[in-house]
């Protein structure tokens, strides 16, 4: 008798052990999705307007990309876009604000310095040009007619780096310049107003309003120019390894429609919603294939690159602390995306000093 109640007992607690469980499975699934994933832009449209072009990753927000891949799980989609550019997705990170971000050279550098913890899941943008632009009616000729004068940029983001290195190229520092920092909004009010002799800004615009004209420009110098990056935050990449493959196939596939030469104009056109000109993208993206500008590639070039930008960082007085690549980048994600969509070779990888490896070329 004793023994029959003690194996009614065990069944009995066995049932209700099997009944917890079941019970506790949905709720466990339930946790392995996000219920949102936020998305920091270091960057805003004129007048801070919530969208931006420029990049794929501004194409696939206008086109709503990542919201139709997710929509099936019922993810939201959060876009934060940064008047305050990349300081301002810096202190979205620290503050547990932000899951992925579009970021440049120079602010994911002072990040990391500072012990934010990201991985670098792509490129976004490479060989682009840079200018200074001043006053409709400015003398100056080159940059060592601005020496002494006042000169803006816009500090802590990848400009303030890639004008360092523009001044370093011609002999200069930023302490030959009354150097203010203007986000891009208040530079060009501060060119029409004559408040500034120059400043680290396209001329485009303001040359078709008569109110600026170009002082310098570099021209695609692989030795110039910036390069930004798309990454994931550390604790939302071991969370959700799922996700962020989603993330980065979706960015992919957009970014070889972006690629494509006979998608130019449409993109264009895309873009200008952020009141930047249609004119203006047509004329800083006029010089270099769009499978270069655009790439996503972690290639040797961007390596390499992102290595130099550390130690010009710290020459420059930018960071105080040294910087490692080691466990930074999470090239997996962006290598199992260009095998799944058949984008292998795709875009042409480059060397260090900014060589394309093949003899691949896309028409321009």
């Amino acid at each position: 008798m004793k023994s029959l109640r003690r194996h009614t007992i065990t069944a009995l607690l066995a049932a209700i052990a099997a009944s917890t469980l079941s019970l506790a499975a949905p709720v466990a699934f339930a946790q392995d999705k996000p219920k949102v994933i936020r998305i920091s832009y270091s960057s805003s449209g004129t007048g801070g307007r919530p969208l931006t072009g420029g990049t794929s990753i501004a194409t696939a927000h206008q086109q709503g990309v990542l919201e139709k891949e997710f929509a099936k799980d019922g993810i939201k989609i959060q876009w934060t876009f940064n008047p305050g550019a990349g300081p301002a997705t810096n202190e979205q990170l620290a503050n547990g604000l932000a899951d992925f971000a579009h970021h440049g050279d120079l602010p994911i550098i002072i990040g990391r310095s500072t012990g934010l913890k990201t991985k670098i899941l792509l490129s976004y943008t490479r060989f682009g040009p840079a200018y200074i632009t001043g006053p409709i009616d400015s003398p100056a000729k080159s940059l060592e007619d601005l020496k002494g004068k006042r000169l803006a940029v816009f500090k802590g983001t990848a400009s303030q780096l890639a004008l360092g290195r523009i001044l370093k190229k011609h002999g200069l520092t930023e302490r030959d310049f009354k150097t203010v920092s203007m986000d891009g909004d208040t530079l060009r009010a501060a060119i029409a107003t004559k408040d500034v002799d120059g400043g680290f800004i396209a001329p485009f615009d303001l040359e078709a309003r008569g109110v600026g004209k170009v002082i310098y420009s570099t021209g695609p110098d692989p030795e110039l120019t910036s390069q930004g990056v798309f990454w994931v935050s550390e604790d939302f990449e071991k969370k959700y390894p799922d996700i962020v493959q989603r993330v980065v196939t979706a960015l992919v596939k957009v970014t070889a429609w972006s690629s494509e030469e006979k998608n130019r104009e449409a993109q264009y056109k895309l873009w200008s919603n952020s009141g930047t000109s249609y004119y203006e993208y047509q004329k800083t993206f006029a010089d270099v294939p769009l499978k270069w500008r655009l790439s996503p590639l972690l290639d040797e070039y961007f390596v390499e690159n992102l290595k130099k930008s550390v130690v010009q960082a710290k020459e420059f007085r930018l960071i105080r602390r040294d910087v490692s690549l080691e466990g930074w980048l999470a090239p997996k994600y962006l290598n199992t995306a260009l095998k799944e969509l058949k984008l292998e070779g795709y875009w042409p990888e480059f060397n260090a000093a900014g060589k394309p490896k093949t003899t691949q070329v896309a028409q321009n």
